[in-house]
């Protein structure tokens, strides 16, 4: 099933805030200026718009939501010969959080709702979000985009940054449904088992030896679409049954919707360890899994082994950790103390065009980033010298085996 940026948006466009614009002690407008770019988009006529609103900082804890709406008008709607198109925005928290410089992404949906995007200036986010839609930085006007021709779908990066906006990315393989029923019965089973019924029932060719980044990620997508084909079926039961003992229970309800979403999070985190450590397998990688260092730190990778890393007389030149973060966002720094004996640690991430801020504490804190290389397109040029691939990193731990025996 495709996924091109079309079938979510139909138009976006992007600029930095002013302080007129963003800053209610500088002025209490509440509107943007610049906007005369979503005139082929909004028309001409007054409108009002529903519209969701989401200040996203690269700290996802820290991440606001809010619906409100947006207003689309002629400031000079009377004046015989001049337009002057404004948004008029209200008061909400995202554009509470907003500062002079963050930039501020516009889009319309192919629901016909409007999404108002706020990232700080120099986030991941922004990052993401200008590499997505196609768009670049504008400090005065919105740069504004249509997708109505894109067709191609939006890959894993795309998807990826899609669902982050709340977004339900369509991945099921219903055809997979019986024999998973006939297999696992109404329950998934655990994750490791999981992986490998994913790995064995994917039809097309994977070379974890030839091909390690296109497999990793192969394997990535068919497990997610076999897992959101499942979650489908146990949704429907869960509707099917109701909530609580009269079928209505709010908190029941609310409760059943947080599991389905720290399941989709804690197995795409499980999933990406399984498939890992198969590729290590099948490459006649030596490896230790999730063992105790120092502080009780478990780094998820420790090569060629942990008792290696604790045998005082092994080099600790011929040592290499590896931590997984599906999304890394401000998360990277947990794999800093995972290993005191090593420098650098190696961190592999799914996440796209992680910020050039980011990347740069990285370095400075002897973090070595390792992006599948369809994703690596999504980084700046320069960001992408320092990076290495999944295939560039089994080649360096190899070297290091191969130290070893000589």
């Amino acid at each position: 099933m495709s996924n091109p940026l079309s079938k979510f948006f139909v138009a976006a466009g992007a600029k930095r805030l002013s302080a007129v614009e963003a800053e209610p002690e500088t002025s209490n407008q509440h509107e943007f200026n610049g906007v005369i770019g979503f005139r082929d988009i909004f028309g001409s006529a007054r409108q009002t718009f529903e519209t969701d609103f989401l200040y996203l900082p690269d700290d996802e804890s820290q991440e606001v939501s809010a619906s409100g709406f947006l207003t689309w008008y002629d400031a000079r709607e009377r004046h015989p010969t001049r337009s002057e198109y404004r948004i008029y925005y209200n008061t909400n928290g995202p554009m509470q959080l907003a500062q002079e410089g963050d930039m501020m992404i516009i889009a319309k949906t192919t629901a016909s709702k409007l999404l108002v995007i706020i990232c700080p200036k120099g986030s991941t986010h922004e990052s993401q979000l200008l590499w997505l839609f196609g768009l670049e930085e504008s400090e005065r006007k919105f740069v504004v985009k249509e997708y109505g021709e894109e067709k191609s779908d939006l890959g894993y990066a795309g998807k990826l940054i899609v669902s982050s906006l709340g977004l339900e990315i369509e991945e099921e393989e219903p055809d997979y449904l019986a024999e998973m029923l006939h297999r696992f019965g109404a329950s998934l089973p655990a994750t490791l088992i999981f992986s490998e019924y994913a790995r064995k029932s994917l039809k097309t060719m994977a070379s974890p030896v030839e091909a390690p980044d296109e497999t990793l990620l192969a394997w990535m997508e068919w497990e997610e679409k076999l897992f959101r084909t499942f979650e489908k079926y146990q949704v429907q039961e869960k509707l099917r049954k109701g909530f609580g003992a009269d079928g209505m229970d709010v908190d029941d309800f609310i409760s059943f919707s947080l599991s389905v979403q720290n399941k989709r999070k804690s197995r795409a985190g499980y999933a990406f360890e399984n498939h890992l450590a198969e590729i290590f397998d099948q490459n006649a990688i030596s490896y230790s899994r999730g063992a105790k260092t120092e502080r009780n730190n478990k780094p998820d990778f420790l090569f060629p082994g942990v008792s290696q890393y604790f045998d005082l007389d092994f080099p600790s030149s011929k040592l290499t950790m590896l931590g997984l973060k599906t999304t890394a966002k401000d998360r990277w720094r947990q794999v800093i103390p995972e290993a005191d004996r090593i420098s650098p640690k190696h961190l592999i991430t799914l996440e796209p065009a992680i910020s050039k801020n980011q990347t740069d504490e990285m370095r400075v804190q002897a973090v070595q980033l390792v992006i599948p290389k369809s994703i690596v397109p999504t980084y700046s040029l320069d960001q992408q010298r320092e990076l290495m691939c999944l295939e560039d990193f089994i080649g360096f731990v190899k070297s290091k085996f191969a130290l070893i025996v000589s």
